[in-house]
């Protein structure tokens, strides 16, 4: 290529071309426009000032490997308007020499690992009057933004330091770049308000400001942006109401304001009938919401949850019949769901969970085709779940702390009660209430006279486990810690009882484990508890501070956990932990089951790994919890026979089939909780079907396409540091399928896990 002197274009787009940019190529003076971009070429350009020496207007190097520094001596080329080298591997300075490309009209640097000390790139590019573009996006530039950015051209239309590293605050002189459409700032560490010269930006149609620092409030002259379409704020610190004329901005289409300190919504925001996401998630937003919210017409996205919202959710909310996702999640939302829900036929996802709602779940529910994900725990609902249509596909998790819901396909069969409404019936029903009241005092008593007496009417196992726990506390005192075992207080429920958050009036604030005495098999797994706990202390393990134990009432109290489950944190669209922390997490489940299987003078085997019986401390360390299906194996026994099945999909095969338990078991449960924490997929995923599952899912995928199955919050293929992830993440899913290996044999003991895991985390931090 380097011999024809004539060569004025060469476009070699979209290949597997690799190797480096051949020695010469920048000299061919008659050379105008070279796009390579998205091939494999790795190397560096040329460096030395004899080379670019040519009439190059369009240098497009964009995706591929190319490293080392952007020489100088690209300015040699002075009539290049476009430069693209993003999504490479440059280090080092930008060149100031850029700013001596007169006509440079397009300046594309994104993604890459390049600096400018002081920002003194901006400062140069003064100078190129004609600039249209200038991203600079996802590179440790590391500066205060300069003044002298008002003093860039004019012509400027898009403007993009997204996650640079700068700081300070945003210029005043920032709204003298009066042509300008697109301004991306998020993800650095800018602090102060918005200036209001942001508003002289008339034709602004995108403002991105996400995941900085900005306090203050928002300015009401954004009112005035006509064409903005895009407002992106989310993750700051901005205050106070959102301005009463939002309404105005009618060219509004995507709303991004969460996790901020807003504390109302105007009437007029309901308004915006063109408005396509709405999310105010996460702020102190007071108030209902009214009927207008129908008005809403083409919004496809609505996330209002963790906010002090109260009333009813509006009948209204069914005339949105483009809406495909929606959460009020976490407010203080009363009355019922309503029947007009059952209208939303593009619906995928519901989440009205957290909140204070009574009444049933409308059977109209069952006709909405497209819902996949469907959340109403915690909150007062009761009556028979709906069970056809797509409530086929819904787990217990989205029923739970909802006490009064029966039927459907996971909860106890209802009990259909008839009343006759005579006098006769009044009478005994006020009978019967009365004997109520008076068993519950009775009771009461008893358990007080019992507490003043010390007499211990328990099981010995549970005896000699509370001999091990501090004084126990009794029923009257949790009682009150949990506010009458108040639905607000529940965390959550299982099979065998429910756990509670209790606040005792020392301050302590513990979790409860109430059992269930009703359900058979509940007593065995407290006894179980009581037998495996009575001993084990680990960092990683719950630590059982009491426990409360007499004839009819049996509860643990345990380490309270602030952060919930790793299962909240991977399948809530709330929650997100990025890929070493959900490393460390694993890590901490490695080091507990670790102790369990080997480093206790009693083999312990848990028997129900799985995300939700792993707990998260303020630290989002993790520890094991739940015990009350594990096994002792006792002196030279390596394997149990059990009748009581865990988490179906969890469970390893020779588990499901003859019941037969054993450290290899725990081992393939570990293996699949590692496959669902990196994929964001459930063993029971509807799309594992017929011959497909998880493990062979991940096997089959691996080899040929590992970043299809990673989620996809983990990786994205324009991070600078996408091989090297996807490299660690290969590795973990390749020792997930170790652990899950069909025979038990053929599985890694969580000795050798630990240590796997620990060495694919430290080669992922050194490399």
């Amino acid at each position: 290529i380097v011999n024809l002197h004539k060569l004025e274009i060469l476009y070699l787009q979209i290949n597997k071309l690799s190797g480096s940019i051949p020695e010469g190529l920048f000299n061919i003076s008659t050379l105008i426009e070279v796009s390579v971009f998205f091939n494999k070429l790795s190397g560096s350009l040329p460096y030395a000032s004899g080379y670019w020496q040519t009439n190059l207007e369009l240098l497009n190097l964009g995706q591929n490997n190319i490293g080392g520094v952007i020489p100088t001596s690209i300015s040699n080329s002075s009539y290049l308007q476009i430069v693209d080298l993003s999504i490479n591997k440059f280090s080092g300075q930008i060149p100031n020499s850029l700013g001596d490309l007169r006509n440079l009209e397009y300046l594309d640097l994104f993604v890459n690992n390049l600096s400018s000390p002081h920002l003194s790139i901006l400062t140069s590019l003064v100078n190129c009057r004609y600039l249209k573009e200038v991203i600079l996006g996802d590179n440790p530039l590391n500066g205060v933004l300069p003044d002298t950015i008002g003093n860039l051209s004019s012509s400027i239309e898009i403007f993009d330091i997204y996650r640079t590293e700068i700081r300070g605050q945003i210029p005043l002189g920032i709204g003298n770049l009066s042509n300008l459409n697109t301004l991306f700032l998020s993800g650095n560490d800018l602090t102060g308000s918005m200036p209001t010269t942001l508003c002289d930006l008339h034709i602004l149609q995108r403002l991105g400001l996400a995941v900085n620092r900005l306090s203050g409030s928002l300015p009401e002259c954004l009112c005035k942006m006509s064409v903005l379409g895009l407002l992106s704020l989310y993750h700051n610190r901005i205050s106070g109401p959102i301005p009463s004329c939002i309404g105005n901005a009618t060219s509004l289409r995507n709303v991004y304001l969460s996790s901020n300190r807003l504390t109302n919504i105007p009437t007029s925001l309901w308004s915006l009938k063109d408005l396509l996401v709405l999310n105010l998630s996460n702020n102190t937003l007071i108030g209902s919401i009214p009927p207008e919210l129908g008005n809403l017409k083409a919004i496809t996205s609505i996330n209002l949850s963790r906010n002090q919202l109260s009333g009813s959710i509006p009948s209204t909310i069914g005339d949105l019949q483009t809406l495909i996702y929606l959460s009020l999640a976490y407010n203080e939302l009363q009355g019922s769901i309503p029947e007009s829900l059952g209208k939303m036929i593009s619906l995928e996802s519901a989440n009205l969970s957290n909140n204070i709602l009574s009444g049933t779940i409308p059977k109209a529910l069952e006709l909405l085709r497209y819902l996949k994900n469907f959340n109403v725990s915690f909150n007062r609902l009761e009556g028979e779940i709906p069970s056809k249509g797509p409530f086929l596909n819904f787990t217990s998790q989205s029923f739970m702390g909802n006490g009064g819901l029966c039927g459907g396909l996971l909860f106890q069969p209802c009990v259909t009660r008839t009343f006759h409404h005579s006098r006769r019936s009044k009478l005994l029903l006020i009978i019967l209430v009365s004997l109520g009241a008076a068993v519950m005092v009775l009771g009461s008593i008893g358990v007080f006279m019992l507490r003043r007496r010390r007499n211990r009417n328990i099981p010995n196992q549970a005896e000699s486990f509370a001999a091990t726990t501090l004084a126990r506390i009794s029923y009257i005192e949790i009682e009150r810690a949990t506010q009458g075992f108040d639905q607000c207080n529940l965390l959550g429920s299982g099979g065998f009882g429910s756990v509670y958050r209790a606040v005792f009036e020392n301050g302590m604030t513990l979790a409860v484990k109430v059992f269930n005495l009703q359900v058979e098999g509940a007593l065995k797994s407290f006894d179980a508890e009581c037998e495996v706990l009575r001993n084990l202390r680990h960092r990683n393990l719950t630590k059982v501070i009491s426990s409360c134990t007499n004839l009819d009432f049996k509860a643990l109290l345990l380490e309270y956990m602030p952060n919930g489950s790793l299962e909240l944190w991977l399948h809530s669209d709330d929650h997100f932990l990025n890929m070493i922390q959900r490393l460390d997490i694993m890590i901490d489940v490695a080091f507990a089951l670790g102790y369990l299987h080997h480093g206790y003078e009693t083999v312990v085997v848990h028997s129900d790994l799985k995300p939700s019986n792993v707990l998260l401390d303020e630290k989002l360390v993790g520890h094991l919890s739940d015990f009350g299906l594990a096994k002792l194996l006792g002196e030279g026994e390596s394997i149990a026979h059990t009748k009581t099945l865990a988490t179906m999909g969890y469970i390893a095969p020779e588990y499901g089939s003859v019941g037969l338990v054993s450290r290899r078991c725990d081992v393939y449960s570990y293996g699949i909780m590692l496959m669902e924490t990196f994929t964001r997929k459930r063993p029971y995923d509807e799309m594992f079907q017929e011959n497909l599952n998880m493990r062979s899912w991940v096997c089959n995928s691996l080899p040929v396409a590992p970043a299809d199955i990673i989620d996809d919050t983990l990786l994205q293929p324009e991070e600078i540091d996408f091989d090297k992830k996807l490299s660690c993440l290969t590795s973990i899913l390749e020792l997930a399928l170790n652990c899950t290996a069909e025979s038990p044999n053929e599985r890694l003991n969580m000795k050798d896990v630990l240590a796997n895991i620990k060495k694919i985390k430290d080669e992922f931090l050194c490399r």
